[in-house]
């Protein structure tokens, strides 16, 4: 026998359709209708009925193998051959994540086109690889964050059995897993959950749609099919953690904000489970309480994006101060994102128009990640420009070695690691003629006052905008990518050897800088990280004296001078003071 069974409680009559054949279903408390079926569990699509209307695909649909307007289909999700029993993944602390769109990654597109990378990943360094979101969406193309079936993987990716194998094959070869899902809001097309029930809310409004009905009659329902959602993917399709889009857009004023709802329940499934599960936020807020435990009265996320400190970097190399930028831009901005988390700690932003933000006291630099680039940092610009398109590899050898030896998560965007070539662009592919052309027209407007031509901005809905947001594999070997790629292996090597750059603690971070000759000397411990973000070349002071080595530098000819090392314009090198290898070393 199948269980059927769906959330709709304010219909009078619901159906389950198999086939057309029409069942009736049973109500019960709280609004819940359910019914069984005998039959065989491989390949039955079903559908719901509500008040005799069109059949509409299940709120919870494991699969939805024609996409979002056709049946669901049912999984068995225990029937699958897992071979990571013994998995466990590595601390949190000591992550190097790495950011993927399954369809932009590789050629194919897919999940297993993922699994063909995953070696290249593992000898790159990194520990955890982060998949933008891969919910069931409209269309075969898009970035996944205007979900509209929550609970089926994409379709177009390979569906609900190739997404366990590609986490199957990652925790075989040490990597853990890490899911982006989205809950502040659902995607414009396919999204039938108000036929089912009061789902959202007018109370509230988000930059993307209805807002979702977490604090308002029948909220309890609506709450539970979110958190029955992430425990899924922990518990069905063995993810290591979470990230949490937006979460400054869950609107919920309950004594128990959904976000420390869903950290409790995470961790009973910890307990339970046996495995190591995390949560990661992207927020807004500059709040604190995101990453501050429960017992002092946060929420209890284990960590957070940290957009200051992209912020900081990315103005201070670029010198760009549109929009949100104009807040930052100085090496002051960057030297304080480094120390202190936050830029705006409960400072006047420009931007806001207002106060903003609270000091992040006595939380860890692991709590928060640090990036130069990720989707969003790249894909909202018009023409989709990475860093690599911006500065020239002097400056992107700057960034990569403050991002991978500051006191932050490390994280990185798909192909950042040989600046590659490829954009990566807004695309969707709404089936929706109309859909389609509203949000064509909307991208438009969106940057008209950037561009004297809004028409050079590419279009969503082309094929062709797609296409050339996928990687080039085979220039990651010529010049000057593959001196890039040999950069950060050479990063993550020491990052992984000395203790000292994977220490999170914020007291033991100074920085030093120049806002006129525009150096910067980030030291943790025993190590310095010096920065020359001039034209002209120049010697920078080092807190270790004269005796000192040069770990690391990006230029041949960098060295030291007495108590300062020497860099060429647009240039850093990684200095050890050598009266301190033993607590430099990890132990």
């Amino acid at each position: 026998m199948i269980p059927f069974r769906v959330w709709a409680p304010q219909a009078q009559r619901v159906e389950l359709d198999v086939a057309g054949s029409r069942q009736p279903m049973t109500a019960t408390d709280y609004g819940w209708w359910h019914a069984e079926l005998a039959l065989d569990q491989n390949c039955v699509d079903y559908a719901f009925v509500i008040d005799g209307g069109e059949p509409l695909p299940d709120p919870r649909s494991p699969w939805q193998p024609r996409g979002i307007h056709g049946a669901s289909r049912v999984v068995d999700h225990k029937a699958f051959p897992w071979t990571d029993q013994r998995w466990q993944a590595g601390p949190l602390s000591a992550a190097i994540i790495y950011e993927i769109h399954v369809g932009t990654f590789t050629p194919q597109g897919t999940f297993a086109g993922v699994i063909d990378k995953l070696d290249y990943l593992v000898e790159l360094g990194i520990t955890h690889i982060e998949l933008m979101p891969v919910a069931e969406f409209s269309g075969s193309r898009g970035w996944g964050y205007d979900g509209a079936d929550l609970y089926a993987p994409h379709h177009a990716y390979g569906g609900p059995g190739e997404l366990k194998h590609l986490v199957d094959a990652c925790h075989g070869r040490g990597l853990a897993v890490i899911l982006d899902v989205v809950y502040n809001h659902l995607g414009p097309a396919g999204n039938y959950l108000a036929r089912f029930g009061p789902y959202f809310t007018e109370r509230y409004a988000t930059p993307w749609g209805q807002a979702i009905n977490f604090d308002g009659p029948d909220s309890d329902e609506v709450r539970r099919y979110i958190c029955d959602n992430a425990l899924m993917w922990l518990r069905d399709y063995h993810f290591d953690g979470l990230r949490l889009d937006a979460v400054h857009a869950l609107i919920d004023t309950s004594a128990t904000h959904l976000i420390e709802q869903l950290v409790c329940e995470v961790t009973e499934l910890e307990a339970q489970s046996g495995r190591h599960l995390i949560l990661i936020a992207e927020s807004d807020l500059n709040d604190p309480k995101i990453v501050r435990s429960q017992e002092i009265g946060g929420y209890g996320i284990h960590a957070q994006w940290s957009d200051d400190f992209h912020h900081a970097l990315h103005t201070v190399l670029t010198g760009e101060r549109d929009g949100y930028y104009a807040d930052f831009g100085s090496l002051a901005d960057l030297a304080k994102a480094i120390e202190r988390v936050f830029v705006h700690d409960g400072s006047y932003s420009a931007f806001r128009r207002r106060r903003h933000g609270r000091p992040p006291k006595g939380i860890l630099g692991q709590s928060f990640l640090g990036y130069l680039q990720n989707h969003d940092q790249v894909g909202n610009r018009a023409k989709g420009e990475r860093s690599s398109h911006l500065l020239s590899l002097g400056r992107l050898k700057i960034a990569a070695a403050l991002v991978l030896s500051a006191p932050f998560i490390p994280m990185f965007f798909q192909g950042e690691e040989w600046a590659a070539s490829s954009p990566f662009l807004y695309f969707t592919n709404h089936e929706d003629a109309e859909l389609g052309r509203l949000v064509t027209e909307g991208r438009r407007r969106e940057f008209a006052a950037f561009s004297a031509h809004s028409d050079d901005v590419p279009d969503p809905q082309a094929l062709e905008t797609f296409e050339r947001s996928k990687l080039v594999w085979n220039e990651c070997s010529r010049a000057p990518h593959a001196e890039m790629l040999d950069w950060h292996r050479r990063l993550i090597r020491l990052r992984h050897e000395f203790a000292a750059l994977s220490d999170g603690r914020l007291d033991r971070v100074t920085v030093a800088f120049d806002e006129q000759a525009k150096w910067l000397v980030m030291t943790r411990g025993p190590i310095a990280v010096a920065c020359n973000i001039s034209e002209r070349r120049q010697r920078t002071p080092l807190s270790a004296g004269k005796n000192a080595r040069i770990l690391l530098g990006s230029e041949k000819e960098i060295q030291l001078v007495g108590d300062s090392v020497e860099l060429l314009p647009d240039s850093v090198a990684i200095v050890e003071a050598i009266g301190n290898r033993g607590s430099a070393m990890r132990q």
